[in-house]
């Protein structure tokens, strides 16, 4: 229980020392871990039922030669892409929000030392320091939630890909 108070007092002081942004840069990331971690439960779960559905109602079609069989295979292969991809677009755009996030909390924090040295003058170190500190904990937060995003976009839209691509071979025209 105090390890769990002592992490929760560390997160506090470097959530204060990193500036207001990077709040705003840990609710992107969480939100973008969440919409992964979704896309990983579906691709477990879910997608082997979708699956097997889909397959299902192609084979139990009698026929699969016409010009409306073919756009039936289409459109099955079409929604099956669709229900692959639903999110990634969305964790896409918050991988690369999250730099520029970054890149916000920089200048926050570099108009934070110049305002300090406005009022206090250049020889104070410490109230630089701050500044300083606030602005390159957001980018390193930032450049962090980015890449670890990064792989796990490139493992989603792979597997999407591939999968795609096996219902498309497997639903044969005969």
């Amino acid at each position: 229980m105090v390890a769990l108070l002592d992490a929760y007092e560390a997160i506090l002081i470097f959530i204060e020392t990193g500036g207001d942004v990077l709040v705003i840069i840990g609710v992107t990331i969480l939100i973008m871990w969440v919409l992964i971690f979704e896309r990983i439960w579906f691709f477990q779960v879910q997608y082997r039922a979708n699956r097997r559905h889909i397959l299902m109602q192609w084979q139990g079609r009698t026929e699969r030669k016409s010009w409306y069989a073919r756009k039936i295979r289409q459109a099955l292969i079409s929604r099956n892409k669709q229900s692959l991809t639903t999110t990634l677009p969305l964790i896409q755009t918050l991988i690369s929000i999250c730099p520029l996030l970054g890149l916000l909390g920089t200048v926050t924090g570099m108009i934070e030392v110049f305002t300090s040295i406005s009022f206090v003058g250049t020889g104070n170190a410490r109230v630089m320091a701050s500044g300083v500190s606030k602005a390159t904990i957001p980018t390193m937060a930032g450049m962090v939630g980015a890449l670890s995003g990064l792989f796990a976009i490139t493992y989603l839209k792979r597997f999407a890909q591939r999968e795609s691509e096996l219902i498309e071979d497997r639903l044969t025209t005969d």
